[in-house]
């Protein structure tokens, strides 16, 4: 089991930034997936990867794939307080979920 967040490279985020959309993203994720994916997830140690997207496109991208394959998503929009714009989409999470379905998503992607 394991969870990957992916997290756009165009925005120029700081890295305290990067670190709380990623942990927005982890969360809404795992709050989605159902009680024996989070049980699972848990008890195996939690698993994270980051990951690197070139654009808010890929994001949505992947989302599509990950939806279709029934994993638990989470696409993330920051409330604009310091760095970013209102709205703007900053991470995706998939997952948790077995390995290879969320490898089978983001497995071609590079780590952040």
């Amino acid at each position: 089991m394991k969870q990957a967040i992916v997290a756009r490279r165009d925005l120029g985020m700081s890295p305290g930034k990067l670190a709380a959309q990623v942990a927005h993203a982890s969360l809404s994720a795992v709050e989605k997936a159902d009680a024996e994916a989070r049980r699972a997830w848990k008890q195996g140690g939690q698993k994270k990867v980051v990951l690197r997207s070139p654009d808010e496109r890929t994001l949505f991208e992947l989302k599509v794939i990950a939806e279709d394959a029934g994993l638990p998503v989470a696409i993330i929009r920051d409330a604009g307080h310091t760095q970013l714009e209102p709205g703007t989409v900053t991470a995706l999470a998939v997952g948790p979920a077995g390995d290879e379905a969320v490898d089978a998503v983001t497995g071609d992607l590079k780590l952040y």
